[in-house]
């Protein structure tokens, strides 16, 4: 049975929110205090649902659950720049969402009802929009790192319209992950 790895999102596009976004990852490279494995400006995207490897068979029904969501497109601003499990303990360096982010919770909400009739349960974290940037192998100089950190965590990065979601499949290759869009809904 053929599985696919994959994962539903709200991918970045806009080109000058992307180079704010590069420009971001830049800066905490230049300080050369942690070695972080940076996500490429192409696969830039908040994550609503992490599907996992699931049979192909299941692509379709996935799709009808993402095809029954209710929301009109939206502005979604970029805003602040965070770390799970913390800033003080960074291992996944991130990029949250201010206004527009209740919207993305709606949207989640909505996969989050269909999705568990398939089987999926939802990450026992809980849901945080965050856009991933980087994720952090090693750190030589902690206390230079959260300076950083603390210094972004509100900064401003834009606004972009989310008009449509995206089902996502991710093949992992040794110089990091592809993505390839199976499945889209847009918002009317």
């Amino acid at each position: 049975m053929e599985k696919v790895r994959s994962f539903i999102s709200i991918d970045i596009e806009d080109p000058e929110i992307i180079n704010k976004i590069v420009h971001i990852q830049r800066e905490i490279e230049g300080l050369r205090v942690a070695t972080v494995k940076y996500v490429e400006p192409e696969n830039l995207h908040y994550t609503l649902w992490f599907l996992g490897e699931i049979p192909a068979s299941l692509i379709e029904d996935v799709y009808r659950v993402m095809r029954d969501i209710k929301s009109k497109p939206f502005k979604l601003e970029l805003r602040g720049v965070g770390a799970f499990p913390s800033i003080s303990r960074p291992r996944v360096i991130w990029i949250g969402a201010g206004k527009g982010s209740d919207a993305m919770i709606n949207i989640y909400r909505q996969l989050e009802g269909g999705l568990r009739g398939l089987g999926f349960k939802p990450d026992k974290r809980g849901f945080t929009p965050h856009l991933t940037i980087g994720r952090v192998k090693s750190i030589s100089n902690a206390p230079l790192l959260h300076k950083k950190l603390m210094e972004l965590s509100d900064v401003e990065i834009g606004e972009v319209l989310v008009d449509r979601i995206r089902l996502k499949k991710s093949t992992l290759t040794p110089k990091g992950p592809i993505y390839t869009t199976l499945k889209e809904v847009r918002f009317s």
